[in-house]
């Protein structure tokens, strides 16, 4: 089994943000063991081209103090292009040293090499991109993930965490 995180953050009009993760024993959740919520008095200003500088300090601060995960799942692109221009997802890589599924819910148009996966019966697709695993592999889990929606339930979870509305 693989320990696998999804996380999320969301940045309330008042200021500030709210990160949240959900664990699952698998990548396909099916069931999570563990969920945590932070909220960051402070975030850095959205700053176009580098929306990473603003989600790793929330991401980092929602996993510190509990059990390491192997894999995680972040809301966006792993990278932007099929040059491997990075997204949040190579940086969350990068900083952190796992690999990382990035499952993004709209298409962006220098992403031309993410895998489209389509659920249940959606008929608009996820897009998802992968550092640190075979993109068919990180495809495969998303296809899998327990879940009857177009989200799998436990980044509809996260989401809905990250929201408030846990």
């Amino acid at each position: 089994m693989t320990r696998t995180g999804a996380v999320d953050v969301h940045y309330p009009e008042t200021g500030g943000g709210r990160a949240a993760l959900v664990v699952g024993a698998a990548p396909t959740f099916p069931s999570i063991v563990e969920e945590r919520v932070c909220w960051l008095d402070e975030v850095a200003p959205y700053e176009p081209g580098s929306f990473y500088k603003r989600e790793l300090p929330a991401i980092h601060a929602v996993l510190a103090g509990v059990a390491p995960v192997e894999l995680l799942i972040v809301d966006g692109y792993v990278d932007l292009d099929a040059e491997g221009r990075p997204g949040l997802g190579a940086h969350v890589h990068d900083e952190l040293g796992l690999p990382v599924i990035g499952v993004a819910k709209t298409s962006f148009r220098t992403a031309t090499h993410a895998a489209s996966v389509v659920r249940g019966a959606a008929a608009k697709p996820l897009y998802v991109t992968a550092v640190g695993l075979p993109l068919a592999d990180a495809a495969e889990y998303v296809r899998t993930m327990t879940g009857a929606f177009r989200l799998p339930d436990a980044l509809r979870r996260v989401d809905a965490l990250a929201r408030g509305r846990g």
